[in-house]
C-alpha cells in the first residue's frame, strides 16, 4: 500500500488511513469500528501529518489505549506499532522507513510515555510559556490545579512522577527546567490563555525549604541571554 493502514489483528481487516484525521471506537458514526465492549464509542484518533502518523487517546474510556503495550495519549507512531485500544489489537503499517539522525535518535529516546494526565498537567505548566509574552514563569501547581479542576496534591504528585520521568533532579526552579525540557522536545502545543483572572493562585504550589526567584521559560528557538 502506498498509504499508511491499520490492521484489525482478530480479523484480518486492513484499513487505508486516506483522511487527516481518522476515528477509531465502536460507535456507528467512527471511521474504524472495533466491536468489542472494552472500546468507548469514541476512543482515539489517528492523525496524519505528511509522512507521519500520531494516535491520540481521547480520554473517553477507562481501558485506554497502548502502544506495543505501554499506555499512551500521544505518540507518534512507528513501522509495524502494535496498538491497543482497550482490548481490541491492531497494527499499523505502510509507515515511511528513514534513517534518523544520532541526535534525532537520542531525542526521541529522551521522551517517555505518557498518560493522558500527565499530558494535561504539561500543558496548563507550560501553557504561559506558549503565550505572547516574551518572559514568563511556569503555571505553578495552584494554577494546574484550579485549570484541570483537580486537588493541588493531586498535581504535585504528577510533578513528581513527571520530574522522574524527565529525569529533572532536585535543586532551584525545578519545574522551570521541566517546562524548558518539554517545550523543547515540542511535547506541548500553543493554547489560549485564560480569561484575566482566572486560574490565579497566590502560593507557589511547591514546598521548599529556601525561597528562591523562578527564572523564565525560554521558548522554542529562543537564545538566553
Amino acid at each position: 500500500m502506498d498509504t499508511p493502514f491499520l490492521r484489525v489483528e482478530d480479523s484480518g481487516v486492513v484499513i487505508s488511513l486516506r483522511g487527516e484525521v481518522t476515528t477509531v471506537g465502536r460507535g456507528r458514526g467512527v471511521d474504524i469500528r472495533l466491536d468489542d465492549p472494552s472500546v468507548s464509542r469514541l476512543h482515539a484518533e489517528l492523525i496524519r501529518r505528511g509522512p507521519y502518523v500520531y494516535v491520540v487517546d481521547l480520554g473517553l474510556s477507562r481501558n485506554g489505549t497502548r502502544v506495543n503495550g505501554r499506555p499512551v495519549a500521544r505518540r507518534v507512531l512507528d513501522e509495524g506499532d502494535v496498538l491497543s485500544f482497550g482490548a481490541a489489537r491492531c497494527r499499523i503499517g505502510g509507515l515511511p522507513q528513514e534513517d534518523l539522525t544520532e541526535e534525532a535518535e537520542l531525542r526521541r529516546a529522551a521522551t517517555p510515555d505518557l498518560t493522558r494526565r500527565e499530558l494535561d498537567v504539561l500543558t496548563s505548566l507550560c501553557r504561559p510559556a506558549l503565550s505572547d509574552e516574551a518572559f514568563v514563569m511556569p503555571a505553578t501547581a495552584h494554577e494546574i490545579a484550579t485549570d484541570l479542576v483537580v486537588t493541588e496534591a493531586a498535581v504535585k504528585q504528577h510533578l513528581l512522577r513527571l520530574y522522574q520521568k524527565f529525569r529533572v533532579p532536585e535543586g532551584p526552579n525545578r519545574r522551570t527546567r521541566l517546562a524548558n525540557e518539554v517545550v523543547a522536545l515540542g511535547l506541548v502545543k500553543p493554547m489560549p490563555l485564560p480569561p484575566a483572572g482566572a486560574g490565579a493562585g497566590a502560593g507557589s504550589g511547591e514546598a521548599s525549604g529556601v525561597s528562591l526567584p523562578e527564572q523564565p521559560v525560554r521558548r522554542r528557538g529562543e537564545q538566553a541571554s
